[in-house]
């Protein structure tokens, strides 16, 4: 079972993806109030990475790696989700001057956190995880972290998307 912040939290682990699964699609509102699927990102190699709030240290700290590890290589895409306001999202991108970051936010109905199996419960946030699928859907490399006030393993998902 995950903790967030020393308590134990309740997850619907049964959904969480595996390697080699195709991705669940979904339906995320993005900064500029749009809905975004996974098939709005087609053709390219994708790393969804899932932080509880955009406004904490570690969930900005993975975001701003992600991002700037990532922004400059081709066909390939950076997701950040959370259930944080999409206005929350924008602000957030501005202030760390990252502005062509992809923010998706899951506020309205959880949808993504129920179907991707990180939606703690107690909490109504996601719990952080990790994955990278390839141009096709398919997951390669993923990560879900049972303690969520801590960093994912950076270097592994940037080997995985580099590698693909």
């Amino acid at each position: 079972m995950p903790t967030f912040i020393g308590k134990t939290v309740t997850v619907n682990a049964i959904n969480q993806l595996q390697v080699g699964d195709k991705a669940y699609d979904f339906k995320l509102m993005a900064t500029d109030l749009t809905y975004k699927t996974l098939s709005d990102f087609a053709g390219k190699k994708k790393i969804i990475s899932i932080v509880p709030s955009i406004d904490t240290g570690i969930c900005s700290r993975q975001t701003r790696t992600f991002n700037t590890e990532l922004s400059n290589m081709e066909d390939t895409v950076v997701l950040t989700v959370s259930v944080d306001l999409p206005f929350a999202q924008a602000r957030w991108c501005g202030a760390e001057g990252l502005e062509n970051a992809i923010m998706l936010s899951d506020y309205f109905d959880n949808s993504f956190g129920k179907t991707y199996g990180v939606l703690m419960e107690e909490w109504r946030m996601l719990a952080r995880a990790v994955l990278v699928l390839d141009k096709t859907n398919t997951v390669v490399y993923v990560e879900y972290l049972e303690n969520v006030n801590t960093d994912p393993d950076y270097e592994a998902a940037l080997v995985a998307v580099k590698e693909l």
